[in-house]
């Protein structure tokens, strides 16, 4: 019988090695798609938008945007886990990439087993506003009034499993109050029925209700992320203003079909985090109301994982389905 030699297996080892090597050093040798499970306009399309061109120019290849939308996003992250996996192909979600495992009873991908992260892109906060005819000049006297006649307040979404409905929900949970949640189609009708009073509240994003406020159309109560806005630094976060176990971002991720090449994504992590910091990318993103998070595949990953598990629980103890 012949003996390998530890020579011939450091040789073996260099050979398989090797071309994965090189090929991370010449990758991309053509346009990069990157797959937006939205429709344009929104805010994962806005994010993707931002940092293409930039990104691209690391690369030395464009950067594509297809906009690929249905099912709360499912479509198009369901395209780029059955793509191949050479880094040619990779998608950018929302939060909903860890809420939508729970609130959809047949997903057609498996999150965690499909899907290799690439990293993170930004976090984004939602605002908690009122109808100006409201009463509750603060969230402490929004609370008050929702537990003094539970289920009458009522709060509009851009629908079911959307970021606006998890950061209700998640605001009725730790505050233990009923709120009636109204889904629409989109973010822009549950806005304008906010401001005609035909709800009562919402949780949009910062960016899109920010015209509003300015203009006197809807009353902020606070912001829902870990600290102010400085689009709104008037604006308290819920937590400051009387709900100190609340925070909710929509956070924005970029990954691939999983089996890709380990050094492709290395490859297409450095080249996202050195876009993300640069200076007037982030000044053009924070004006857009985006906080740059540039990160580690790994802490990637854990963020999925965890915020997969926290939306599993809210979601099963509120009972919360998708249309």
């Amino acid at each position: 019988m012949r003996t390998i030699t530890p020579f011939r297996q450091i040789l073996i080892g260099m050979a398989f090695v090797l071309p994965t090597a090189c090929l991370a050093q010449s990758f991309p040798e053509k346009p990069v798609r990157l797959i937006v499970p939205y429709a344009p306009g929104g805010s994962a399309d806005i994010a993707a938008r931002l940092i293409s061109d930039d990104w691209a120019k690391a690369l030395g290849q464009p950067v594509v945007i297809e906009n690929k939308a249905g099912a709360g996003g499912n479509i198009g992250v369901d395209l780029v886990s059955k793509a191949k996996p050479d880094g040619y192909t990779i998608g950018l979600q929302t939060v909903s990439l860890a809420i939508n495992p729970a609130l959809y009873q047949r997903m057609p991908y498996d999150t965690l087993a499909d899907l290799d992260t690439i990293g993170m892109v930004a976090t984004s906060q939602h605002v908690l506003v009122v109808n100006n005819q409201l009463s509750a000049k603060t969230v402490k006297d929004l609370i008050r009034d929702a537990k003094a006649a539970p289920g009458k307040l009522q709060y509009g979404s851009a629908g079911t499993g959307s970021t606006f409905h998890m950061a209700a929900e998640l605001f009725k949970s730790v505050s233990q109050t009923n709120i009636t949640h109204v889904p629409y189609r989109g973010g822009g009708p549950a806005l304008l029925d906010t401001i005609g009073g035909h709800v009562q509240l919402s949780f949009p994003v910062l960016s899109a209700a920010l015209p509003q406020v300015q203009g006197g159309k809807l009353r902020p109560l606070g912001v829902t992320g870990p600290k102010r806005s400085p689009l709104m630094p008037d604006v308290p976060t819920i937590a400051e203003a009387g709900l100190p176990d609340y925070s909710f971002e929509t956070w924005f991720m970029v990954f691939a079909p999983a089996g890709t090449p380990k050094p492709l994504i290395e490859k297409l992590n450095a080249t996202l985090n050195a876009t993300l910091n640069k200076p007037e990318l982030k000044q053009r993103m924070t004006k857009e109301a985006f906080d740059p998070a540039p990160s580690t595949t790994a802490e990637a990953r854990q963020l999925l994982t965890s915020d997969m598990k926290k939306w599993a629980s809210l979601i099963k103890a509120s009972g919360i389905k998708a249309d």
